[in-house]
């Protein structure tokens, strides 16, 4: 009797679909954060619309970043990479599961550098133009600012004033050199903002394993930065003082050296506070001081 042999063969895993920047501030950091998790992707022509990775389920769409909460709100991608300004305006149905630390900016309201400025209540029955009319009508709202008019427009949010189409903006800010350049000066922050991923709600069970494999990854990148691999060599006896002295995540590990009397001490620590006690570790007797630059740190 012949029988059909039964395929022991299991189907192939759906990838984890994510949606980042296609052009725009967030586009880099998107491509070198997956680039460091060590994901890897072939892409097809210099302006392509999708790409799958060759070493991990994951696949990339690439759309405008006000699409992206939608898109992610309506399952057309499971996760996005996305600024949380555009988040909280666009107000759809997803969570953010993941500040991942660049883009940083901040939603601010400018005034022109000649108006005069006291508090928020100078803002009354101002004319106000920005490309966030939700996230700036709550921050109004909350602060008792009911008679500035709002002038929702899609671009070019700076030229504004100086076109005689609001008085003041709210608009993103970074470095603010563009206000300089327009002869602005911010008054207020509305929202902080950085990028974030976000993810609908409810993922399938297949999908969800692929994302906390990916988050592992990202947070081993994310733990890396700001902080660095520090050796140094100490007389014994000053080793306490010095482990006391650095700012470290853990308790330092201390080496004997060939030379008696004499130890190295490598620990991880933040970079910005190690800088701030260089002098006291130097004091206490550290020497040979090598600071090394960490590519992940899984926690």
């Amino acid at each position: 009797m012949n029988t059909q042999a039964r395929s022991t063969e299991k189907p192939a895993q759906e990838p984890l679909r994510l949606a980042i920047q296609k052009s725009g501030r967030l586009k880099e950091g998107s491509a070198e954060l997956i680039k460091e998790c060590g994901i890897h992707f072939q892409t097809r022509g210099s302006n392509p619309l999708k790409a799958s990775a060759s070493n991990f389920p994951l696949e990339l769409l690439y759309l405008r970043d006000d699409d992206i909460p939608g898109c992610v709100a309506d399952q057309a991608a499971h996760i996005g990479i996305v600024g949380l300004n555009v988040v909280e305006e666009k107000h759809k149905p997803v969570r953010v599961i993941e500040r991942l630390d660049f883009a940083k900016c901040r939603l601010s309201i400018a005034l022109p550098r000649s108006m005069e400025y006291q508090g928020l209540e100078d803002l009354n029955a101002l004319h106000i133009a920005t490309t966030y009319p939700r996230l700036l009508r709550k921050f109004l709202d909350e602060n008792n600012v009911q008679d500035a008019t709002i002038h929702e427009i899609s671009g070019s949010v700076e030229i504004a004033p100086s076109i005689g189409l609001a008085q003041a903006i709210c608009d993103l800010v970074s470095s603010g050199s563009t206000l300089i350049e327009n002869r602005l000066k911010e008054v207020a922050v509305v929202l902080d903002s950085e990028a974030v991923l976000i993810a609908y709600e409810d993922l399938p069970d297949e999908q969800n394993e692929i994302l906390e494999r990916l988050l592992f990854r990202i947070r081993a990148v994310i733990n890396a930065k700001n902080r660095k691999y520090i050796l140094l060599n100490a007389p014994e006896d000053k080793i306490e003082m010095i482990s006391k002295l650095l700012p470290s995540l853990e308790s330092p590990t201390v080496i004997d050296l060939l030379e008696p009397g004499w130890k190295s001490l490598h620990s991880v620590v933040y970079e910005d506070k190690f800088w701030e006690s260089i002098d006291a570790l130097i004091d206490a007797g550290a020497e040979s001081i090598l600071v090394v630059t960490i590519d992940k740190l899984i926690e």
